[in-house]
This record gives structure tokens, sequence and C-alpha cells, in this order.
């Protein structure tokens, strides 16, 4: 049964394969698209002459999402033991003068190692738990940290843990969490039960910087200030502050910052007088 959230990321996918390139795919889009379309959208870069210089980024893309197997051997008994394996084969033209037979096959999500930021808005919440449901035992707790940040990325996730006959109980959290589209998974933990509920969420806008600008007729806040220059207008506190007089000055309150040395000056002569003598 095909759920609201199959049938956005159905549309999704559709929408992206109509409007995607190899110039303007990603590591988050290529996850839209199927082996056909790589096949299809590689042809268009083959026209483009400007494309052909990023062949190696592209493939570094496609290889995000998509097992790539390029075939020396091209017969027709290596096609088919690739294509019963689920490989796409064809051929691409890597330069005006050779090709190569590639064998893709769309990578699958099956373990929660599998889940990246790139992939996780690309599986409904139904997917997110048949992943979940085959990877672990202990609940949600029991997840890594960061592959739980990876799933809170794209999907609003929320527990409760009780009683086996309490968890059904009508008009309780499982019954209103389920009547507002989302996904349960329970985990039995002896006699209680943990339910783990999932629900995509929608794809915020980028917040955008706005810039406020004021009105023709509103008035500037700053227009009646008046702007003093007093750059040379002394402080206040210098009227507390009176010049020295001459008059007040005597011997014993002068000093210098200079330390007088204490040698007798005479002593002084007389030494160098001594050392003159020799």
């Amino acid at each position: 049964m095909q759920t609201e959230t199959d049938t956005i990321i159905y549309m999704k996918q559709n929408e992206t394969k109509k409007t995607l390139s190899l110039k303007s795919m990603t590591k988050s889009s290529v996850w839209d698209i199927q082996e056909n379309d790589v096949f299809r959208l590689w042809e268009g870069v083959e026209k483009d002459t400007d494309a052909r210089d990023d062949l190696r980024h592209y493939q570094d893309i496609i290889r995000s999402a998509f097992l790539i197997e390029e075939l020396s051997d091209d017969s027709e008994i290596n096609r088919k033991r690739y294509e019963k394996q689920g490989y796409k084969v064809g051929q691409i033209r890597v330069d005006d003068s050779s090709s190569v037979t590639w064998a893709i096959k769309k990578k699958t999500i099956i373990r929660i190692t599998d889940l990246t930021y790139e992939n996780i808005r690309h599986i409904s919440a139904a997917k997110l738990m048949e992943v979940l449901e085959r990877n672990f035992g202990g609940g949600w707790e029991s997840i890594p940290q960061s592959i739980q940040d990876i799933i809170e990325n794209a999907f609003d996730i929320s527990t409760t843990t009780l009683p086996k006959d309490r968890l059904h109980k009508k008009g309780g959290m499982y019954e209103k969490k389920v009547n507002d589209g989302y996904e349960v998974l329970e985990v039995e933990k002896g006699s209680w039960v943990e339910a783990i509920f999932a629900k995509l969420k929608p794809e915020s806008e980028r917040p955008r910087m706005k810039f406020e600008t004021k009105a023709e007729n509103e008035e500037d806040d700053d227009a009646d200030v008046e702007i003093v220059d007093d750059y040379n207008k002394p402080d206040e506190d210098d009227d507390d502050i009176t010049e020295p007089n001459d008059d007040d000055i005597t011997e014993e309150n002068y000093s210098t910052m200079m330390e007088l040395d204490e040698t007798d000056p005479d002593e002084e002569a007389a030494g160098m007088a001594d050392y003159s003598d020799e």
C-alpha cells in the first residue's frame, strides 16, 4: 500500500528526472534517478563540449549512489551475467574516439550504516522502519549517535515505552501518532514495548537575510543629535589641579627622580690621582 509519504517521494523523483542533468546533479539528487536515467543523462553530456572536462567529477557523483562495473569483456554472455544480478548494461562515450561498457546498479539501503545525509530524504518512513527493524533489537538508544543525527535530519522521531497491554490504549500516544501519519516500529523488551514513531519532515526553506530600510516618512532618530566638539576642552577634574609655585619649593620638599651616589667626591678624586701616578 502506497502511503502519502511514498507518493510525495515518487512525485519528487519524477520532477527531478525532468529537470536534472549531469551538470546540475549532486550527491543528494542522484538518489532520485535510476539506472536507465544515468545512461540517458550521459548522452546529454556527449553533446556538451563544456561538460566533457568534468567527466571524472560526474562519475564520482554517480558512484555515490550506484555500483559501477566497467566491463572489459563486452560479450553477450558477460552482459547477461551482470543483468541477472540486477545491473543495467550500456555503453558510454568517454571522448570523441572511445567508449566503455558500464554495468550499473542502484545501491540498496538495507543497514543503518547505509544511511547518509545525501540519501536519507530519499526514503519513506516505512522504508526507514524496515531498515531499523533489520538492524537492531535494543531500541532507539542502541543506534549510534551519528546515525541518529542523520535520521533526525529528515525525520521527526519520537519514542515511548509502555507495558504491552497499555501501548495500544484507546486515545493514547500510539493512536494519536498513527492518525497523524507516523509510521511505527514496535521493539519488544520483555513485558514492555518500545514504540518508535517516524514521519518525514517537510523540507524547510533556506533562511534569507533581511535588511531593514527606513521608510521615506520615517524620522531619523539621530537627526536631532547635536554634535559637540570638546576634544580640546579640559576635563572637569582638571580644575582641581593647581600648577606648582616656585616660591613654595624648599630644600626639604624638593626631590629628583635620580638617586645620588653617596661616594664622597674628595675620596673619588684621591683615588683617581693614585691611579694616574701608577
